[in-house]
């Protein structure tokens, strides 16, 4: 009987690690089947590709979350550049946590440590995207400080869009 409380460990990613690169794919393709993930495996010239991919994207970090050494969640973030800041931002491009997990505190932990690895780098701010009928997403977020970005809140807030090319 293990009497010890479970261990979480959150940590860079190294694209070069197979073992890393393996965790990625997994953790990413769990995602993808999940209904806010959009419900289909990742295609396999996608999970062929996506370890590479990352490593070649400058300012790509990933960050992998383990219980007792069993990997469990990920954020894939991407540094970007604020304009209006003249100074680097980084965006939350996916945030997972493997369903039987979730409410456990794993995604707190990966916030955490993407605002640490966030503030290493310099950035200005945090950007991420939810979908609007998330709400257990939404309120993570929104307890860790994150809300609509608004320059003029007359004007509304900020939209996502997209434009598939491929």
């Amino acid at each position: 009987m293990n009497l010890l409380a479970p261990s979480l460990t959150v940590s860079l990613a190294d694209y070069s690690d197979p073992l890393d690169g393996a965790t990625i794919v997994a953790l990413l393709d769990a995602y993808a089947r999940d209904p806010m993930g959009g419900g289909e495996p990742l295609p396999e010239h996608t999970r062929a590709g996506l370890v590479t991919g990352l490593a070649a994207a400058p300012g790509a970090f990933t960050l992998i979350a383990r219980l007792d050494g069993e990997p469990v969640g990920l954020a894939n973030c991407f540094t970007g550049f604020s304009t209006f800041a003249a100074a680097p931002l980084v965006n939350i491009h996916d945030m997972v946590v493997l369903p039987v997990h979730r409410g456990a505190g794993i995604g707190r932990a990966l916030m955490q440590a993407v605002e640490t690895e966030t503030l290493k780098r310099g950035a200005c701010k945090i950007t991420l995207e939810v979908l609007s009928g998330n709400e257990t997403a939404k309120g993570l977020y929104r307890s860790c400080g994150f809300d609509d970005y608004a320059l003029d809140p007359e004007q509304g807030h900020a939209l996502f869009w997209q434009k598939k090319l491929t």
